[in-house]
């Protein structure tokens, strides 16, 4: 509960929100995607933005846009219900986000390209690019992204600015196919998962202690 009550502080957390970040399992989403030095850490400090893999949540728990689970929607659904509970999607995105705007045009040439949703970093100095994938995340998206970051790096991105950011977020990702799609790329690009309800905290639990395990073993 550490964490919780320096991250409420820093936060500025009501206790609705504090409900949430505790019920959405906010600290395990966290540690699953540091080590475990960072996972002490987290848990002593708080969350420290630092880099662009600490903005990183994997899954993103997306709740409140009340989406059907298992019913089909459209990517532009997902869009329009995040855009329509922006301040609690910018609960979940973390410290330091503010919206610019969804479906920002891109002319590259003879062709227009539309990236879901921008943001800016306010602590990294960054644009921060996501694109939504209603299904499995493909290396084409991941090819697509990179195409929408050297853009901004080219033309939108001021001298003061750090380099872009790019989330592609999917219901499923192949992990060793993301390995090989990320390998070698001189942007900042992830791939997440996101959920539409809200994950059991014992299943995020056992995975973690189950990677420390494994990094005490190595």
């Amino acid at each position: 509960m550490q964490f919780y009550y320096k991250e409420a502080i820093k936060e500025g957390w009501k206790v609705r929100e504090l409900r949430r970040q505790i019920k959405s399992a906010l600290f395990q989403r966290l540690a699953l995607s540091t080590d475990k030095a960072g996972v002490l850490a987290l848990a002593n400090e708080g969350h420290q933005v630092l880099t662009p893999q600490d903005i990183i949540r994997d899954p993103y728990v997306l709740e409140f846009t009340g989406l059907p689970i298992k019913k089909r929607y459209k990517e532009s659904d997902l869009e329009t219900a995040l855009k329509a509970n922006m301040e609690q999607f910018l609960l979940e995105l973390g410290r330091g986000f503010a919206f610019i705007g969804r479906q920002y045009i891109m002319q590259i040439g003879s062709r227009r390209f539309k990236v879901d949703m921008v943001f800016y970093h306010c602590i990294l100095k960054c644009y921060v690019l996501i694109d939504l994938k209603r299904a499995e995340i493909k290396h084409g998206d991941i090819g697509q992204m990179n195409l929408y970051l050297n853009y901004f790096k080219t033309e939108i991105c001021q001298p003061d600015d750090n380099p872009p950011i790019g989330i592609v977020l999917g219901t499923k990702k192949d992990e060793l196919l993301m390995e090989y799609a990320l390998q070698d790329n001189a942007n900042q690009l992830f791939a997440a998962k996101y959920q539409l309800y809200l994950p059991k905290r014992e299943e995020l639990q056992a995975q973690l202690d189950k990677l420390l395990e494994m990094e005490n073993l190595s």
